[in-house]
């Protein structure tokens, strides 16, 4: 996966509502049509980074399978900042693709 992206996937899922780290991974892996995998190791340093920056809170809560785990919420920060994230990975695709049609 590109540095940065797992941030920006993480905010996209996020956008739809509070998740948990598990369902996290899995809906970047089933919306990705099971193409990206997202390990605990890389996943859960991200969340923290994440709630660092002020750009999701968490709470804990009682998952599907009546475990006690953490629901992360998107803030209005980590809005702000997936727009910017958003524009800042099509400006770097575009410059890519265009590498990719000229060279």
């Amino acid at each position: 996966m590109p540095s940065g992206a797992l941030i920006l996937l993480i905010l996209r899922v996020l956008r739809s509502g509070p998740l948990h780290g598990y369902a996290i991974a899995q809906r970047i892996h089933a919306l990705s049509s099971e193409v990206l995998r997202v390990e605990e190791g890389s996943l859960y340093p991200a969340l923290q980074r994440i709630l660092l920056k002020g750009w999701a809170n968490s709470d804990w809560g009682i998952s599907e399978t009546n475990r006690k785990v953490r629901f992360y919420k998107l803030t209005a920060a980590g809005r702000k900042q997936l727009e910017t994230e958003l524009a800042d990975y099509e400006r770097v695709n575009e410059a890519i693709q265009s590498v990719l049609r000229t060279a």
